[in-house]
């Protein structure tokens, strides 16, 4: 799994390419993390490069979208599709998860939110 960062205004948006599962989903937790103690307001994690995702990876998810949200930031999952959108959608974390359809639509959402 390979995470890049970039940036659109104050919003950073992760590019997540690759498997998210028990071996590398951690990356990502930490990376989040590590920006969060930088007082980062806003992310985007862009998943359309992913697919494959395991429990572990839905957990990351699940851990990261409960630390933004108690830290008062803002988060948008963007571009699941896929085998990803499916355990998402088994797992009935579709209506957890802040999810937008395009990187475009998750900007548009983080700042009229």
């Amino acid at each position: 799994m390979e995470l890049k960062i970039r940036k659109s205004g104050s919003i950073y948006i992760i590019d997540v390419n690759g498997e998210m599962d028990l071996y590398n989903s951690y990356k990502l937790k930490e990376l989040i993390l590590k920006m969060m103690e930088k007082k980062i307001q806003y992310y985007i994690i862009n998943l359309e490069k992913v697919d494959y995702i395991d429990s572990s990876g839905i957990g990351a998810l699940i851990y990261i979208c409960s630390s933004i949200k108690k830290n008062n930031m803002k988060l948008r999952i963007a571009n699941i599709h896929g085998s990803v959108k499916k355990v998402i959608e088994l797992t009935k974390l579709m209506g957890y998860f802040p999810i937008s359809n395009s990187i475009e639509e998750a900007i548009s959402k983080i700042e009229t939110e």
